[in-house]
C-alpha cells in the first residue's frame, strides 16, 4: 500500500493521528538521468526529479496532503486558500478526499486548464483582478483571506512556511527521497521559485543529512524577488513591482518565504539564478523533444538555471546536478499550443499516410 508522504512520518516532526492522515499516493516520484541534453553539454550526471508525476500533476500534492491531514486533526470544517494553479488543484483533490469544502482566491493570470482541474475536484473559486501582478492588490487579498479564515472552523492554506508550516513539512520529503536515491553523491539541486517555499522545504529536508547539496533558487527575470537579492549578497527579498513574467505558478510578487529562503540557500552553498521567459519556453520544448519529459513552463525553470550556471563556470560540469521538474504539461495548454500547434496536423486519406514516413 502506498503511504504517500507518511512513509516518512517519523521524520516529519509532529504529525496528525493515523486516522486523520490522507494520501493521494503522492511522492516516490521518478528520478531519471538526462539522456541527451546533459551529455550534449558534457554533463554526465544531470538528473531530473519528475514531480510532475504526482497524482494532481505537481509537487504541491505533498503540501496538500500534509496540510489537509493536519486540518482534519484540528477539526477544521472549511478551507480558504490562494493559488496560481497547482496548489489549488492539489488542495482541491485533498479536500475532496477529506470531504472539506474549499474556496480559492486565484491569481488573475492562472491558466484555464488549472481552473478546470480545481473545479473538477469540486472547489469554489474566483480570479482576483490584479492578484499575483500588483503587490498592493496581493497584500490586500492576503489580508482579507486571513480575516475570513479567522472565523471558527475555518483555516487559510498557502504553500508557504509563513502561512502553512504543517503543509510545507510534506514538501521536505523530496529531499528524503533524493538522499535515499543518491546517497552522498549529490552536489547541486536547482529549484524553480515563486514565493520561495519549495527551495526552503528542500533545504530544510536536507538539514539533517550529511553531506547536503547546494540548493539553488531559480526565478524568471520578471519576478526576481529572491534569486536577485541572493545573488547580490543581500539578506532580504525584494517585491516585484510589477511582476512581469508570463511563467504560470511563478508570478508571486510578494515575499512570503523570501528571507528564510535566501538564508537557507546561502548556508547550503547555493546561489540565485535569473533566467528569461524565452529561455524557459525553449527548454520546455527541448525537455519534451529530447528527454520525453512533458512539463509546464515552470517545470523547465530549474534546468534553465542549471545550464546557465554550468555555462558561466559557476557550477562544474562534472558535478551531480538535480533539476526539479515541478508540474505537468497538461496544466498549461496555452504554452503547449506555442510548442505544438495541433492545427498543423493534416487530415489525409489512408493511402497518403505512407508519404509521411521517412
Amino acid at each position: 500500500m502506498n503511504q504517500g508522504i507518511w512513509k516518512y512520518a517519523d521524520r516529519l516532526g509532529e504529525v496528525p493521528p493515523e486516522d486523520c492522515r490522507i494520501t493521494l499516493g503522492e511522492g516516490s516520484t521518478p528520478l531519471v538521468r538526462s539522456r541527451h541534453i546533459g551529455p550534449a553539454l558534457g554533463l554526465s550526471n544531470l538528473y531530473f526529479k519528475l514531480e510532475s508525476c504526482n497524482p494532481s500533476g505537481s509537487y504541491k500534492d505533498r503540501f496538500a496532503t500534509a496540510a489537509v491531514s493536519h486540518l482534519l486533526a484540528r477539526g477544521v470544517r472549511q478551507v480558504i486558500a490562494t493559488s496560481s494553479g497547482n496548489a489549488g488543484a492539489a488542495l482541491a483533490a485533498a479536500c475532496a478526499v477529506a470531504r472539506l469544502p474549499l474556496t480559492l482566491a486565484i491569481v488573475e493570470t492562472a491558466p484555464d486548464d488549472k481552473l478546470r482541474q480545481m473545479l473538477a475536484y469540486g472547489a469554489r473559486l474566483a480570479r482576483i483582478r490584479g492578484f499575483g501582478l500588483i503587490p498592493e492588490t496581493s497584500a490586500a487579498t492576503f489580508s482579507l483571506l486571513r480575516q475570513i479564515a479567522s472565523r471558527p472552523g475555518s483555516a487559510l492554506e498557502v504553500s508557504a512556511y509563513s502561512v502553512s508550516p504543517d503543509g510545507m513539512r510534506g514538501v521536505e520529503t523530496i529531499s528524503l527521497e533524493l538522499a535515499e536515491a543518491m546517497g552522498d553523491s549529490l552536489d547541486h539541486v536547482f529549484i524553480p521559485s515563486g514565493g520561495g517555499g519549495l527551495c526552503l522545504a528542500v533545504a530544510r529536508g536536507f538539514s539533517t543529512i550529511s553531506p547536503a547539496p547546494a540548493i539553488h533558487c531559480v526565478q524568471p527575470e520578471g519576478n526576481a524577488t529572491i534569486a536577485g537579492p541572493l545573488r547580490e549578497g543581500r539578506d532580504h527579498g525584494q517585491i516585484a513591482d510589477p511582476c512581469t513574467t508570463t511563467i504560470s505558478g511563478l508570478q508571486v510578487p510578494s515575499l512570503l518565504d523570501a528571507n528564510a529562503t535566501i538564508a537557507a540557500c546561502r548556508a547550503s552553498g547555493g546561489n540565485g539564478h535569473l533566467v528569461t521567459d524565452a529561455h524557459i519556453y525553449h527548454l520546455q520544448s527541448r525537455l519534451a523533444r529530447e528527454e520525453g519529459i512533458f512539463c509546464e513552463p515552470a517545470g523547465a525553470v530549474a534546468l534553465a538555471g542549471a545550464l546557465q550556471a554550468v555555462e558561466t563556470g559557476e557550477v562544474s560540469a562534472a558535478s551531480t546536478i538535480i533539476c526539479l521538474v515541478t508540474g505537468s504539461g497538461f496544466k498549461d495548454s496555452k504554452s503547449l499550443a506555442i510548442m505544438a500547434d495541433a492545427s498543423q496536423v493534416p487530415l489525409i486519406e489512408s493511402e497518403e499516410f505512407e508519404k509521411l514516413v521517412s
